[in-house]
């Protein structure tokens, strides 16, 4: 693809080829340009980006009549310039337009909360947990209660509903045997309750509204059942009306799926299986995603390119050998086109049967690329088979572009590609791979070496970078895993898999194969360096990250090459900023219902409770506390204070204990609890937390003021032994974290310290609970700003609205969770994660992001 001019010396600019590459670059830069807006633009200002890139594009095309006859230097430029902005200008009014669609179908603010009876169809695989299920439910029907009916005519609900069916839910009655019955395509008439998507946010952490916003979901809720006031069978509770009426391939998944796990007795091999036949990764345990990742091999036990391009070879191989047998075929068609097309159609197959990902996604376009260049005697480079794959991924879903998965799949390919000798890369597009496994074993058995090792090796060094950025760590140990897990994976577990379709023999070899494999990365695991984390570096870092990876994968001479290792060392030790001597910041994580702040000083970080339980399997530590520690380069917790037993403060202790160093730990839990036992089988150094107990970190006091001994001795309640925590620098910055107290516990403080409770921050007692927040207690504290850590719309209605009148009134700014996300205080100065995060996708209290845009424009 050369960039020199071209023809009788009129012709300037550069080669089709660069110009379909860069005007595929724009549309990506379009993309990503309008994925940046915290609110999204007008219907108007769409329609005017549509109509400015279809003008681009009709002058380059005018532009494009001249060629025949020779075109000046700055004509060709011009033509390109229009072409690339034509590009760009489609791409975000396409994605804004989509965009404003999906919000307009999102739930209406005033529905939240309300019961109300929809009928509709199961969509995709349900999720079994042990709490429950997650399913996605698509509308056809919704009315009112019977009871509650009034007339009024039925509300408009989003086309996709996410939807849990809980096991014992907190908030409802005990639902006998949820969804026992349930399976992809069946049709449904559900008692529901709704919210609009709210999910948690937090700096680094998951944006779990971006993903639901991408899946087209309008509102999240769960099954429920009706509370009095029935008037008729219509509401007597969840009914199956209809098996099987839609989503043939989903059933074909869920069916391939019970296969499975009623042949395969382990637990932990069947949800391997699952995930590699029908693309379930739900299945596969926490643990054990927990190991895949500390040993770097992820990727294998989802869907990529190379179990699609694997399934693509083999299909072709057996397709072309059987078409060789009919001479009537082979006068008809080539064996070798045939086998191609044939290959692709059942790896197209495969994918669907895997849940269509993106990776997938990308390797089928890539291989329906390829193989019609082939039949035509043509062949591109391998830069532009790449982004054609990107820009048709991006065209069926432009969410994409901000997937995790689907820039490692990319780059995986493309440094794979790059770093080939120039001499071997026209063969090497022919199937894009991730190791093209299926070239080397024509080969003979040294070169299949060589190739792996050096497949190996670029992944592992292109692909570093990535993985840093996105899960701020590395497996030191992947190399080593890798060379064995890839061939063991791709060649023998997923074909085995597959076959087990049909022939369910095939499993148990296969969950053989798969214990043992975990038996191994078990032991890799097990070393205390398998694993190497950093902190979330900034964009100058990442960006000298990349050039480092390219560098050292590239096949430049080697001086150049020397220089991927200082352009890397900014991203594998980037500098952490930490607050000066004598000062503190103050994090209040956003993690639902429950407590859980960080207080970091200059070289010590306290984290006071530890969020709540959401699942018998899931909680903040693991869930939330552990990335935000590991993203904020965080080595240890110093001291873990869990103010008292109640579970949405301890729910993610126990994730705290096995998953990062604690030096000590200080609570009001009884001897005997578990969650001591776990500290003390660590060695973790223990106290119970009484009033008077003081240190110093770095120059900031730490003080705790409750409970004292003798209210150890006389609680009745869990709440009532509250650790309330003092924080005060040298500034006399303060913030009381005060845990559940509440009003006898409230006086008792005002009494003993009275007007020495002054705090800059207060950490609201029981999340703003009417039995807390008396107005002595808030006059003594007199804070500037007051801290609500509460899960949105939770069942307890906190902060109660008239504790909120009570701050109100006394001009205290109120910072809520549910609102802001994330809270940073720091120098004095609040942020919020949602003004600092903020994309259009996430939720706004108004319910219309052009609403709020409108809102925030007023004011």
């Amino acid at each position: 693809m050369p960039g020199s001019a071209r023809g009788s010396g009129r012709d300037w600019g550069p080669d089709p080829g660069w110009r379909a590459a860069l005007c595929a670059l724009a549309w990506l830069l379009g993309l990503a340009w309008q994925m940046q807006l915290a609110w999204l633009w007008s219907a108007a200002t769409h329609v005017g980006l549509a109509a400015l890139g279809g003008l681009a594009g009709m002058v380059a095309w005018l532009l494009t009549g001249r060629v025949f006859g020779g075109m000046s230097r700055w004509t060709a430029w011009w033509q390109l310039g229009l072409t690339m902005l034509a590009a760009a200008a489609l791409a975000a009014a396409m994605a804004g337009m989509r965009a404003q669609s999906r919000l307009d179908e999102r739930l209406a603010p005033e529905l939240e909360g309300l019961d109300l009876i929809v009928t509709g169809v199961v969509a995709g695989l349900p999720q079994r947990s042990a709490s429950g299920l997650r399913f996605h439910f698509e509308v056809e029907r919704v009315r009112w209660p019977a009871h509650d009916d009034g007339g009024r005519p039925p509300p408009k609900l989003p086309p996709l509903l996410a939807l849990g069916w809980y096991q014992n839910h907190a908030d409802e009655v005990a639902l006998a045997d949820p969804g026992a019955e349930l399976r992809a395509g069946q049709r449904w008439r559900l008692p529901l309750r709704l919210k609009r998507p709210h999910g948690t946010l937090n700096p680094s952490g998951f944006d779990v509204e971006l993903l639901w916003f991408e899946q087209g979901l309008g509102a999240t809720g769960y099954v429920r059942e009706l509370r009095g006031g029935r008037t008729g069978p219509a509401d007597a509770g969840a009914e199956m009306l209809a098996e099987a009426v839609a989503h043939p391939v989903e059933r074909l998944r869920e069916a391939v799926r019970s296969a499975i796990w009623r042949q395969v007795a382990d637990p932990r091999s069947a949800g391997v299986l699952a995930a590699l036949a029908v693309g379930d990764q739900a299945a596969i345990e926490r643990e054990d995603w927990d190991l895949f990742r500390r040993t770097g091999i992820a990727h294998l036990v989802s869907i990529s390119g190379v179990h699609i391009t694997m399934f693509a070879w083999a299909a072709a191989a057996l397709a072309g050998r059987l078409w060789r047998l009919s001479s009537y075929l082979m006068l008809w068609l080539p064996a070798p086109t045939a086998g191609r097309w044939v290959g692709l159609a059942l790896a197209t197959s495969y994918a669907m049967l895997a849940g269509w990902g993106v990776p997938a996604q990308r390797t089928l376009i890539m291989l329906g690329v390829t193989g019609l260049l082939r039949s035509q005697g043509q062949r591109w480079p391998w830069l532009l088979v790449l982004l054609a794959a990107a820009v048709t991924v991006t065209l069926l879903d432009p969410w994409a572009l901000l997937q995790a998965g689907f820039w490692l799949s990319f780059a995986a390919v493309g440094l794979l590609l790059l770093s080939e000798p120039a001499s071997g890369r026209a063969v090497a597009i022919e199937v894009p791979v991730q190791g093209a496994w299926h070239q080397r074993l024509h080969g003979r058995s040294v070169g299949h070496l060589r190739d792996h090792l050096r497949g190996q090796v670029v992944a592992t060094l292109g692909l570093a970078p990535l993985s840093l950025v996105f899960f701020q760590q590395l497996s030191v140990v992947g190399f080593a895993a890798n060379l064995v897990a890839i061939p063991l994976v791709t060649l023998l577990i997923t074909p085995l898999a597959l076959f087990g379709v049909l022939l369910p023999g095939a499993w148990l070899l296969a969950a053989a194969l798969v214990q043992a494999l975990v038996w191994g990365l078990a032991w890799l695991a097990s070393f205390p360096w398998a694993v190497y984390s950093a902190a979330a570096a900034p964009a100058w870092a990442l960006a000298c990250g990349l050039v480092g990876a390219l560098l050292a994968v590239l096949q430049v001479p080697l001086a150049l090459r020397w220089l991927a290792l200082p352009l890397a060392l900014p991203l594998l030790w980037p500098v952490v900023v930490r607050p000066p001597q004598g000062q503190f910041e103050l994090l209040a994580a956003d993690i639902g219902q429950g407590n859980a702040l960080l207080v970091r000083t200059r070289s010590h970080l306290l984290v006071y409770d530890a969020g709540p339980q959401y699942t018998v399997d899931v909680d903040a530590g693991q869930r939330v506390l552990l990335p935000m520690l590991q993203a904020r380069g965080e080595r240890r917790i110093d001291m873990l204070v869990l103010s008292h037993r109640d579970i949405d403060h301890v729910g993610g202790a126990a994730s705290l204990l096995a998953g990062i160093p604690i030096s000590a730990l200080s609570s009001s839990l009884e001897t005997g609890h578990s969650l001591l036992n776990q500290a003390a089988q660590l060695g973790v150094a223990q106290r119970r937390c009484d009033a008077g107990q003081h240190w110093s970190w770095d120059g900031v006091g730490f003080e705790v003021l409750h409970p004292t001994s003798a209210e150890h001795r006389t609680a009745t309640k869990p709440n009532a032994l509250s650790c309330v925590l003092r924080v005060i620098d040298a500034q006399g910055r303060s913030a009381l974290l005060t845990g559940d107290i509440e009003a006898p516990q409230e006086a008792a403080l005002v009494l003993r310290q009275g007007a020495a409770l002054n705090s800059t921050v207060l950490l609201v007692p029981h999340h703003g609970s009417r039995t807390s927040s008396t107005s002595e207690f808030i006059d003594a504290v007199h804070p500037g700003t007051a801290v609500v850590q509460s899960g949105y719309r939770n069942r307890y209605g906190h902060p109660a609205p008239d504790v909120l009148v009570r701050y109100s009134v006394r001009g205290i700014e109120v910072v809520r969770n549910d609102r802001c996300g994330a809270w940073l205080w720091q120098d004095g100065i609040g942020h919020c994660t949602r003004d600092l995060r903020r994309r259009y996708w996430h939720w706004t209290e108004s319910g219309n992001a052009q609403a709020a845009v409108g809102a925030k424009v007023a004011k």
